[in-house]
């Protein structure tokens, strides 16, 4: 299978990095793999380099590193034969954990010898593709708050201090929020639209989220100040959401959000803008390689080559079925 994996040189520990990417590219050349080491310079990179291959016809590019990179990835393969992958090595692996991916590179590498590709929905907010989710509001604050030195140094512990942060200073926002035509207002707190269930790595927000139903779920947290926020996420981690009369729970596939004042607005772990903003759903946007055990729930479609769509992948399927 010709594959491209990108990755970021500077990211983390250079001399760990460097050997966790050989070791996951050896268990794919034994396989008989032909494999690409791919190195990022600059922002933007790695959507440059992921559509340069589907242009010329990979089969698969992997992600090497965190979210971000994989939706910068994304956005490069978007409408492409050529399906994603990822080998975890960013802060949070919210895809990787998502598909129960174990997080040693070589392990990862090795189930992914099993898995095949399957035809996903993205989200899109504005012009930006999304795999994950969106946030808009006391999330996007976060995020936008965490510096690149942080994440590095800190991990997780970063989002936990900004997020200490921003409870103290946040505030409801006055919203309108129109879904497929139908319309809530008030004040919220924080808005995630979700294509996937797992959110941080933690916890499920959109919990009823599937990643090929064609439609985004879409939870919204009402309230006034940080206190607020921080009984409402208590609520999500103790799935109590039906009891929370502030939390509520559509789904869409076209979902336009405006605010006053205006809201930070997240995908995939990346601030990208303010409100207002239309987020829709682009149904069997990408192929994405998934494992054969993924939860009933996360996906409508079985993982299996029968009742394949017609837009299929022939040589990928070949190098991905189980050899006898």
């Amino acid at each position: 299978m010709r594959t491209r994996l990108i990755f970021n040189p500077t990211a983390g520990n250079a001399e760990q990095y460097e050997a966790d990417l050989a070791a996951a590219a050896l268990v794919w050349r034994e396989r008989g793999w032909s494999v690409e080491l791919t190195p990022t310079t600059a922002a933007g990179d790695a959507k440059r380099l992921a559509r340069e291959a589907a242009r010329q016809d990979y089969d698969l590019v992997v992600a090497a590193g965190g979210d971000g990179t994989i939706n910068e990835v994304i956005n490069g393969l978007v409408g492409s034969s050529t399906a994603l992958a990822t080998l975890p090595l960013g802060t949070m692996n919210v895809w990787a954990r998502e598909l129960r991916l174990p997080l040693q590179p070589r392990l990862a590498a090795q189930a992914m010898l099993s898995w095949q590709a399957q035809p996903i929905d993205l989200g899109r907010a504005g012009d930006r593709y999304f795999l994950l989710m969106a946030g808009i509001g006391f999330d996007a604050a976060i995020t936008a708050g965490v510096r690149a030195d942080e994440k590095r140094r800190l991990g997780a512990l970063a989002y936990v201090l900004r997020g200490i942060e921003q409870a103290i200073r946040i505030r409801g926002a006055r919203s309108r929020i129109r879904m497929d035509g139908r319309t809530i207002s008030g004040r919220v707190l924080m808005v995630v639209i979700g294509n996937s269930q797992l959110y941080g790595g933690l916890v499920k927000i959109t919990h009823r989220a599937s990643i090929d139903d064609g439609l985004l779920d879409v939870c919204v947290i009402r309230g006034d100040n940080g206190v607020s926020a921080v009984r409402h996420l208590f609520a999500i981690l103790r799935r109590r959401y039906s009891h929370d009369p502030e939390i509520e729970y559509y789904r869409a596939r076209s979902i336009q959000v405006t605010t006053t004042p205006r809201l930070p607005v997240q995908v995939d772990g990346d601030a990208i803008g303010q409100t207002p903003m239309l987020f829709t759903v682009a149904p069997r946007a990408i192929y994405a390689l998934l494992p054969p055990d993924l939860p009933d729930d996360l996906t409508q479609q079985p993982t299996s080559t029968t009742n394949r769509p017609r837009r299929t992948v022939p040589r990928l399927l070949r190098w991905l079925l189980p050899r006898s």
